[in-house]
């Protein structure tokens, strides 16, 4: 591959017209200078200067690598001005994903205010579960993944990313105003094992959590309902259909519906997590898990 150093010489000495002119864009001696186009030659198997005592002038095919130089070495400086423009966060782009409670709360809040403060990089966002989010991470396809992991699950592969801890969210039981006593606060889930339930549609994994929490207290849940839509959960509970599981992100106020902590089992609860690859330290994905951090923290205080 050709120096680039080299070009810009060569294209110097058809700017100036000589070497010793090159030489002094460059910063070096003529010798040096001379040295560095020999080389050049060298490298090639071509003569690119016609030299003599006193002038020296390109050969036919120096005029021609000349021309492409132009255009290499003005897209280098390009690239050398965009890494520029994105490490200060005057440029790039930021893909962002997360599972559908952890978007109003805690992204789009995060993103408004990145938005605010570095309008020139261009943010994309996709809603997407973490069992797709954390591959998608690792596989360069998303920069930054807003994941959870429920505390009864075996961990994730997490091979080429790192995570930290945003969130502990905890599992809520919510009731209807007939399964509701007065006063009453927290839940064991065995005391509902006769109840009709509603609950996320299972797969293996993250949105199985109704059947398994279930049969660690020693029951098999009766579902008669399924939405992957909280808010449609909820709307059911309030409509006396039965009782559900719901993340506390997702644990909208209604009137009719009391949400209860859960006694047990204990460690009723996912941990959430801002998800990016291992090897990434982009100023904008840092400048993102601050703004989610700092969202977290002053939801908390408040």
């Amino acid at each position: 591959m050709l120096d680039p150093r080299r070009l810009s010489l060569l294209r110097d000495v058809a700017r100036t017209g000589s070497i010793a002119g090159a030489a002094e864009r460059a910063g070096c001696t003529a010798s040096a200078a001379s040295q560095q186009l020999s080389t050049l030659e060298q490298e090639l198997g071509i003569a690119l200067l016609e030299r003599s005592a006193r002038s020296v002038r390109l050969t036919e095919a120096g005029r021609i690598l000349v021309e492409h130089a132009h255009r290499v070495l003005a897209e280098l400086d390009a690239a050398e001005e965009a890494v520029h423009a994105v490490s200060g966060l005057r440029g790039g782009r930021m893909r962002v994903g997360a599972f559908a409670t952890a978007a109003t709360p805690l992204v789009v809040p995060a993103l408004m205010a990145f938005r605010q403060r570095h309008a020139d990089v261009s943010l994309f966002f996709t809603e997407i579960e973490p069992e797709d989010a954390i591959p998608a991470v690792a596989a360069g396809e998303i920069d930054l993944a807003v994941t959870h992991q429920y505390e009864h699950l075996s961990p994730p592969d997490l091979r080429g990313v790192k995570q930290l801890h945003l969130h502990c969210d905890r599992i809520l039981l919510a009731v209807p105003p007939h399964l509701h006593r007065a006063g009453q606060t927290t839940a064991r889930l065995r005391d509902y094992a006769e109840a009709t339930w509603l609950s996320t549609v299972p797969s293996e994994g993250f949105q199985a959590v109704t059947e398994l929490l279930c049969r660690s207290e020693g029951f098999e849940p009766k579902i008669a309902f399924r939405s992957d839509h909280y808010e449609m959960l909820l709307d059911m509970v309030a409509a006396d259909f039965g009782v559900a599981l719901v993340p506390g992100l997702a644990a909208a106020p209604r009137s009719s519906v009391t949400f209860l902590e859960i006694s047990e089992p204990t460690g009723a609860a996912r941990n959430i997590h801002i998800t990016t690859r291992t090897a990434d330290s982009s100023p904008a994905t840092r400048a993102l898990t601050h703004l989610l951090v700092r969202r977290r923290t002053a939801g908390r205080r408040a």
